[in-house]
């Protein structure tokens, strides 16, 4: 089974400009700076790709496109998530059967199922494909919170083998490794040096749409040559776009810090709102402040 370390972007879905069409070319462009930037990997198709607003088709085919253009360069592991477990089936399959290196999926978003439901939904994924499985944990969204115990529960399951652990908690890195005896590796989703201080082996996020060489290199500052005052040094610089990418804003901020940067990625789709009026200017200071370029650094 594939080993997945390092940081991991969770992308955008890039749309025409009044959002009724997915901009193949620019996402194919988007996948190689990425790569070029020296991300670890890329995960499509998650809450950043709005994946609840894309029909079954363009779902394939953004999966398609990027596992295509990625070749093999980066692991790809694509959102597959859904509230039925039929659903989640079906495009996990279709995943492995385009080449994605893993599928993450979240629980059932809805229903507010059991921890036995939530145990059954995974093991129908597992049992469906032959590629690791990421557990998403992100009760702020998905209005259910994965504790480390069941965590560690799930962590038995066959394929299951990693999880996007995106509470506020850092200590949580720790107990679902010590629970899991490691069976599951833990990204971090929202906070990444934190995480990395607690034995996470990846981070999974959202500014590295906007600032990917930077984002990668915590990584490397803190787990692979170690040097934690260049980790804080660079977590300062970066803790702006983390913010301004934060909580609700995840999509719309992202999406109009790329299009600043020159990189025309299309509004996000209904009922999202674009990021306008007085967030503008915080997005264009935060751009100029930092020297943000599509085709840059950062």
């Amino acid at each position: 089974m594939q080993k997945f370390k390092g940081t991991f972007t969770m992308m955008i879905t890039p749309f025409s400009g009044d959002g009724c069409r997915i901009e193949e070319a620019v996402l194919r462009d988007f996948v190689d700076w990425q790569i070029e930037q020296g991300v670890a990997g890329l995960i499509p198709l998650g809450s950043t790709g709005e994946f609840l607003s894309l029909s079954d088709e363009e779902r394939h085919l953004v999966a398609s496109v990027v596992i295509r253009q990625a070749n093999g360069r980066v692991p790809v592991i694509i959102g597959t998530g859904a509230e039925c477990a039929t659903d989640v089936v079906r495009f996990s399959r279709d995943a492995e059967a385009l080449g994605a290196s893993g599928v993450m999926v979240i629980p059932p978003f809805y229903s507010t199922p059991t921890e036995d439901e939530i145990e059954r939904h995974y093991e129908l994924v597992g049992k469906a494909v032959s590629i690791p499985v990421m557990v998403y944990n992100n009760p702020a969204t998905a209005n259910v919170d994965m504790s480390p115990q069941l965590l560690a529960r799930l962590s038995k399951i066959e394929n299951v083998a990693y999880v996007k652990e995106s509470t506020m908690d850092a200590t949580r890195v720790r107990d679902i490794a010590r629970l899991s005896d490691n069976r599951m590796g833990v990204f971090g989703g929202i906070l990444g040096f934190e995480s990395f201080m607690n034995g996470a082996v990846g981070w999974t996020a959202v500014g590295a749409n906007v600032m990917p060489r930077d984002f990668a290199a915590m990584y490397r500052l803190c787990v692979t040559s170690v040097d934690l005052e260049a980790a804080r040094d660079l977590y300062r610089k970066i803790h702006p776009v983390i913010e301004i990418v934060g909580k609700h804003r995840y999509v719309s901020a992202t999406k109009m810090i790329l299009e600043l940067m020159g990189l025309p990625v299309g509004p996000p789709r209904p009922p999202r709102l674009p990021f306008d009026g007085g967030n503008l200017g915080w997005a264009k200071r935060i751009v100029a402040e930092m020297g943000l370029t599509f085709r840059g650094g950062g």
